[in-house]
């Protein structure tokens, strides 16, 4: 394990921020798995065990299949590379940043621009309560209104008041955003938004008439989807590390 950067500042990395930036890298190697980056942009984020008003992200330049636990950099909430040898992407920062500080109890928050994704996104309806993974978000799924470019802090700040409580955002005309006190959690809060936008669209180009379930069977399903005592996630963060580990163990590095 690593116990320090290489930095000016002597920056020290504690036991639990170190198992963070394991987690934050897997997720990283996940979404590259999955195919949902876009090039060197967008970003997941985690909040820094112990230092509240610090965490990590991907640096500015990487594939994601780059990233590892120790190149992640740290930025405080002022935008200043706190630990690392890499810049930060200002949208990056201006997002996770403004999320970070309205929501308290979150600790990852993961934002991707997919086809499917950006794709509903630009559409006036919306994510339809069409399947199981839709129905996941009946009451948990907010709308944040193109505004300007996410890097302006006026906007984030936006972001972040629109996100409110929920665990998933979706940015009009621009892509998806989750947040969660763990990994698993905003990672099986992203898989069901992606793939939920991705069997819409499927279900609209085939062209034929779209069933839409009634409202009660939307209610009743989701009634009972992540109601459980276990933690959201758990189990599937489990299985995508074993996924990542069969390919490539060296985000751990």
């Amino acid at each position: 394990m690593a116990t320090q950067l290489a930095t000016k500042q002597g920056y020290r990395i504690t036991p639990e921020e170190w198992e963070t930036r394991v987690d934050l890298a897997l997720f990283y190697r996940v979404v590259a798995h999955f195919g949902w980056t876009d090039l060197i942009y967008t970003h997941i984020s985690a909040r820094v065990p112990g230092r509240d008003d610090h965490f990590l992200i991907n640096p500015y330049g990487l594939m994601f299949e780059e990233v590892t636990a120790s190149n992640l950099i740290v930025l405080d909430m002022q935008g200043n590379v706190v630990a690392g040898d890499y810049p930060a992407n200002r949208a990056g920062f201006s997002i996770h940043s403004e999320v970070l500080k309205a929501r308290p109890d979150v600790r990852f928050v993961a934002h991707t621009h997919t086809r499917a994704g950006v794709a509903i996104s630009c559409m006036k309806s919306g994510l339809m309560m069409l399947t199981q993974q839709a129905m996941v978000f009946l009451n948990r799924l907010a709308y944040h209104d193109w505004d300007t470019q996410t890097g302006n802090e006026a906007e984030c700040r936006k972001l972040a008041m629109d996100l409110g409580s929920k665990p998933a955002i979706i940015l009009r005309n621009h892509g998806l955003l989750t947040v969660g006190p763990n990994a698993g959690e905003a990672f099986v809060f992203l898989y069901n938004l992606e793939t939920a936008c991705q069997f819409q669209l499927d279900a609209m180009q085939a062209g034929g008439e779209i069933i839409h379930p009634s409202h009660e069977s939307v209610v009743q399903t989701a009634a009972g989807l992540y109601t459980g005592k276990e933690p959201i996630g758990a189990r599937e963060w489990a299985a995508m590390r074993r996924m990542i580990d069969r390919e490539d163990t060296s985000y751990r590095n």
